[in-house]
């Protein structure tokens, strides 16, 4: 799972106020892992030009961003995403296909785009961060070690009841804090 340090409230207001050096301290904690995002989906040569776009357009749009609704790193990672794809648009338009067409059946279904992969891991990462260290274990137990709630609850000495319960919080405030929610209550 990726680190994110948690951010502030007071770092990200200053941002959203405009305060130079809240930027720069917002760019000191971000950056490496925007810039990570972008190095790994358009390349080593376009990531740095990229990572300056996400940072100026965050800075551009900060008033629309609403502190105590969500994670900052969270949303420039939205923003990064929406960067990438712009910069992979602009590729798939100056490509020329020199394959035949090949005649099928059925309908042809585009391939999964790694990009949106990356880019929901890492916000999912940042989000996570944001539980309660019993609720992160009882989600990993879940849904990365698939155990049932049962298992759970003998593993961890937890009542049944209580490991249902946490699943169910945990879940509702991911949800929350992926849909730009109030990511404080834990």
């Amino acid at each position: 799972m990726i680190a994110v340090p948690a951010e502030s409230d007071d770092l990200a207001e200053r941002f959203v106020a405009g305060d130079g050096d809240a930027l720069r301290l917002v760019y000191e904690r971000h950056g490496p892992l925007v810039h990570s995002f972008c190095r790994r989906t358009v390349g080593a040569d376009a990531a740095a030009d990229v990572t300056q776009e996400v940072f100026v357009a965050a800075w551009r749009a900060r008033d629309r961003f609403d502190p105590h609704r969500g994670a900052l790193g969270a949303w420039l990672m939205g923003i990064a995403k929406n960067k990438v794809f712009d910069v992979l648009r602009r590729r798939r338009v100056h490509v020329v296909d020199t394959d035949p067409v090949v005649a099928t059946d059925g309908p042809i279904e585009a391939a999964p785009d790694p990009v949106d992969g990356i880019g929901d891991r890492m916000v999912l990462a940042g989000a996570l961060e944001h539980l309660a260290p019993r609720a992160r274990q009882m989600l990993h137990l879940a849904f990365v070690e698939d155990l049932t709630h049962e298992q759970i609850a003998a593993r961890t000495s937890v009542p049944l009841g209580t490991v249902k319960s946490d699943i169910r919080r945990a879940l509702s405030r991911l949800r929350a804090q992926m849909e730009g929610g109030d990511d404080r209550v834990r």
